[in-house]
């Protein structure tokens, strides 16, 4: 059976079990065949041309390359995204941040009168993920702006933004750069970030398939600043956001405390600390006061 045959090719770089998730993950998003499908056998009915681009696959899956690069996309938030080694694989729990900030649009945008159109910013975006499923999530009351160092990882968020049919404004800024600056008016209402946060003596907890193959930029962070980012969105925050806006991010669950400390001290307000669904504490929002 070919899926046998894909886990046991597998198993070198996999517990049983992870290597039998991504062989059906594999199945389906290259192939779209269910689990249904595959038990019901339609994978004896693979032509020869599926046959090779199986082969190919798994040569490069068998080679340490994480499936979601090998086909080109990854699953988000109900939709299908590009990724490639400029871009941040997307996780599960990343989507409990999108949901956590389109509750806070929601109550922002019911909070009484402000300037329109609404305005939020997502600082990081990498595929765009965040930016896109939000922009989708919002509708046209909200305009959405988007920020990354690199342009190649800027060309896949513009992409992914044209097949989804939302439009972001999508710029190349550095988050340190900006929060540097001098103060703009304040014209934002929500910003939302998934920031370099993971330490470089946090790398022997790390797999190959992430180490050899997603962007270092958009993972690592001093071992001695863990925060870096986070004092920078804080400052982005306490300049930029409007009076009422929010500032919502994703953390290290290491840090999780020392990042709603600082948001607290820093001047924000209603401080709030959120564990995902396997209980580690991973999120942090905070508001500007009025």
């Amino acid at each position: 059976m070919i899926l046998s045959h894909i886990v046991s090719r597998l198993l070198p770089l996999y517990e049983p079990s992870e290597a039998r998730a991504v062989a059906f993950a594999l199945l389906e998003d290259a192939f779209g065949l269910t689990r249904t499908d595959v038990y019901a056998g339609k994978v004896t009915q693979f032509s020869a041309e599926q046959a090779a681009r199986l082969e190919a696959l798994l040569q490069r899956l068998c080679a340490g390359e994480p499936l979601q690069y090998a086909i080109g996309t990854a699953r988000f938030c109900d939709g299908v995204y590009a990724v490639t080694p400029a871009t941040l694989i997307p996780r599960p729990e990343t989507e409990e941040l999108v949901l956590w900030a389109e509750a806070e649009a929601h109550t922002i945008a019911a909070a009484g009168p402000r300037e329109a159109p609404l305005r939020m910013l997502d600082a990081g975006t990498g595929s765009g993920c965040i930016a896109i499923a939000l922009a989708h999530r919002l509708g046209s009351r909200w305009q959405v702006e988007a920020w990354d160092v690199a342009e190649d990882t800027l060309d896949v968020a513009r992409r992914n933004a044209s097949a989804h049919g939302v439009s972001v404004d999508f710029r190349l800024c550095d988050l340190l750069a900006a929060a540097a600056a001098p103060a703009e008016r304040p014209s934002l209402d929500l910003i939302v970030s998934n920031p370099p946060y993971v330490c470089h003596r946090e790398r022997a907890d790390m797999t190959p398939q992430v180490l050899l193959h997603e962007p270092a930029r958009a993972l690592f962070v001093p071992d001695d600043d863990p925060l870096l980012f986070y004092r920078a969105l804080l400052q982005l925050a306490l300049a930029r956001l409007r009076d009422g806006g929010s500032l919502l991010v994703e953390v290290n669950r290491a840090y999780a405390t020392a990042t709603a400390d600082l948001f607290r001290s820093g001047g924000l307000h209603d401080v709030r600390l959120r564990h995902d669904a396997f209980g580690n504490p991973r999120m942090v929002g905070a508001r500007k006061s009025k």
